[in-house]
């Protein structure tokens, strides 16, 4: 029996890579169920994010083989086989790796901004769903269940989240360089999801004047600009505010661009000349690249946020050595659970808890839309 994890990030392949990769939530729990059906694994977790998408699962006999299996059913259900040929895009973990893997994701040592909590809500999102659909078992949920601690006492016991952590946080610190300062800016918010909401009350905390909110489910806009005194645009009516916007944050489920080059070079006509930037933070990616091409347009997606990151990694690094440490030791200590292929799946003597019933509970976020 190996664990084995299967995944791509932000640091092995771009946006372009990752977004072919990425799973509707829709889609996450009828994968896990193929993947078990089909004997490719005996447990299997599904984690898809903005900035990573990646398989935790158990599987019989030697590790070798069965990643291998896995590897080519990611590629190959996601139509996307080239990717096995750059270099370091997809990587592979197993047992020991994999479950230190697990925790440092969990505690946010593999984040694009080193020690942000997202991830483990993310995470946990991702275990309870696989819990729920029966994709879970022994080993999955002793490992994921010693994730969710390990992360608690990471961020009981160290400095790793000192200073802004998340991706909302370093979208706004981008903003501020660009205006410097955020009081006179007017913002529009394309996508009422859990990341939309977080950079929205980023924005507002550091002064913006004004906010829009617009989304394909007009309800949710108006629920969410009521609860931070914004004004809800339906979305196909958003382009009546352009002129006066500042700054848009995009990151809806869309499939394809909200917004491309030909489209805001006709919204630029109708708008005072003055700097406009959009934060694309979906993926996939809601705004076309190109239209970094048109004056006065700055755009940056969830890669070029690596740059300020960047700066936040720079007085954390101090930090990663005890985490590491606490990381290491617990993992070490589920090595047995390796050793017991032999005996009956399940945990015994009561149905597992979810992700949402450990002592890390009450710590969950809930992840991007």
């Amino acid at each position: 029996m190996s664990l084995i994890v299967i995944g791509l990030n932000h640091r092995s392949a771009p946006v372009e890579v990752r977004e072919r990769f990425a799973y509707p939530e829709p889609t996450v729990v009828p994968t896990l169920a193929r993947i078990t059906a089909s004997g490719l694994a005996r447990e299997a977790v599904l984690l898809s994010t903005c900035n990573r998408v990646e398989l935790y699962a158990v599987a019989e006999g030697e590790p070798t083989g069965a990643t291998q299996a896995l590897a080519e059913f990611l590629v190959t259900d996601r139509d996307c086989r080239e990717a096995l040929s750059l270099e370091g895009a997809v990587y592979r973990h197993s047992d020991l790796n994999g479950i230190e893997h697990l925790f440092e994701v969990a505690c946010g040592l593999d984040s694009l901004v080193l020690g942000e909590t997202e991830i483990l809500g993310q995470l946990k999102k991702a275990y309870d769903a696989a819990l729920a659909a029966g994709q879970t078992g022994k080993v999955l949920n002793k490992v994921f269940q010693n994730a969710f601690s390990v992360a608690k006492k990471v961020r009981s016991e160290t400095s790793i989240q000192k200073g802004n952590t998340s991706v909302a946080s370093v979208a706004v610190d981008l903003a501020e360089k660009i205006f410097d300062g955020l009081q006179e800016r007017d913002v529009m918010v394309i996508g009422a999801g859990d990341t939309s909401e977080k950079t929205a009350r980023a924005l507002l905390s550091r002064g913006a004047r004004s906010l829009f909110v617009s989304n394909r489910s007009f309800e949710r806009a108006a629920d969410l600009a009521a609860e931070l005194g914004g004004r809800a645009i339906r979305f196909e009516d958003w382009e009546q505010e352009f002129a006066r916007i500042d700054i848009i944050i995009s990151s809806t489920s869309a499939p394809h661009y909200v917004l491309d080059r030909a489209r805001l070079a006709d919204l630029l006509k109708r708008r005072p000349p003055k700097p406009l930037l959009l934060i694309d933070i979906a993926v996939p990616r809601d705004i076309d690249p190109e239209v970094r091409e048109l004056d006065g347009v700055y755009l940056a997606n969830v890669d070029d946020l690596q740059s300020i990151a960047e700066e936040h990694l720079r007085t954390r690094r101090v930090e990663i050595a005890r985490c590491e440490t606490i990381i290491r030791e617990r993992a070490r200590s589920l090595q047995p659970l390796l050793a017991q292929g032999s005996q009956p799946w399940g945990l015994p003597g009561a149905a597992p808890r979810r992700a949402s019933d450990t002592s890390a509970g009450a710590d969950i976020l809930p992840s991007r839309s």
